[in-house]
């Protein structure tokens, strides 16, 4: 039987994606902080329920290793997890929350599980957001503006989104392109065992962290613009094409919005950019 790797999957997109993965006969594993949300999956699904808080340093990496003791290979992995924050704040290993959860995570669970990905052939199927491509809230006019990454004199990641002059809408924009950018090294470090590593923009889905990026003049508006967004079976049609279709079994690196290939920033290609990325991520988890 596969067994598939979900983390976000008590909600939203995250739990179509593992339901639907369930019914497929796949053996799903869900990384979930709160167990009691994910009782319905488990009881309805038979979906193997590992508890974590993935914005930890020591959740993630113990995660990993209780997935890695039971499961020799891994067929799947989708990494789904992520959060929109409103105010500056920071993990208790002091990193700011977008770039451990929406970022640290995902590169926590690539690396720590390469040895069962490898074995398993896996996908890795990593759930980004076309933010990273244009930070701008409202794109009524002008030009757009990609998120960017400069790590330039930077010797840890918790130098980055730091809380002077912090802007949570480019904070989580950078997040986003970290993993990408992560993920396209990555997939080329894990071809040659034949995994592959592909990112994705679901459309605008109706989830609570599109609750939280509606700008504050148009609030009062939430349910009405809720209505006109993608429903998460919608968002979630994309990452399961790039979990299961078995046109994409050898397409790694490449980045979607929905279901055509799009592009990133150039940074996202820039061999330095990614050395300097990875060897920081890796320190990270080496302590």
């Amino acid at each position: 039987m596969s067994v598939a790797v979900v983390t976000g999957a008590t909600g939203g997109m995250g739990r179509v994606i593992a339901e639907r993965l369930a019914q497929a006969g796949v053996h799903v594993v869900a990384i979930v902080r709160d167990p009691a949300r994910a009782e319905a999956l488990r009881a309805q699904h038979g979906v193997d329920v590992v508890t974590a808080d993935l914005s930890r340093r020591a959740d993630v990496r113990s995660a990993a290793e209780l997935i890695a003791g039971r499961h020799e290979q891994i067929n799947l992995l989708v990494n789904n997890a992520g959060a929109h924050f409103g105010e500056h704040r920071v993990s208790p290993d002091g990193i700011e929350m977008h770039i451990a959860l929406d970022y640290l995570a995902a590169y926590g669970l690539m690396t720590l599980l390469a040895e069962p990905l490898r074995r398993g052939r896996a996908r890795v199927v990593n759930v980004a957001s076309d933010t990273l491509n244009d930070t701008r809230q409202v794109k009524l006019a002008g030009r757009p503006r990609p998120a960017t990454l400069d790590l330039t004199g930077v010797g840890d990641l918790a130098e980055l989104n730091p809380a002077r002059g912090f802007v949570p809408f480019e904070a989580y924009a950078r997040a986003k392109l970290m993993t990408v950018t992560a993920g396209f090294a990555l997939a080329r470090q894990l071809a040659p065992d034949s995994v592959t590593v592909n990112a994705l923009h679901p459309g605008i889905v109706a989830t609570d962290i599109i609750d939280d990026l509606v700008p504050t003049g148009l609030r009062p508006f939430r349910s009405l613009i809720r209505r006109g967004l993608l429903s998460p079976a919608d968002g979630a049609s994309t990452a399961l094409r790039l979990a299961t279709d078995p046109g994409l079994a050898d397409t790694t690196g490449r980045y979607f919005n929905r279901d055509h290939e799009a592009t990133t920033p150039p940074v996202t290609h820039d061999p330095a950019t990614q050395r300097k990325l990875l060897a920081l991520s890796e320190a990270h988890f080496a302590r």
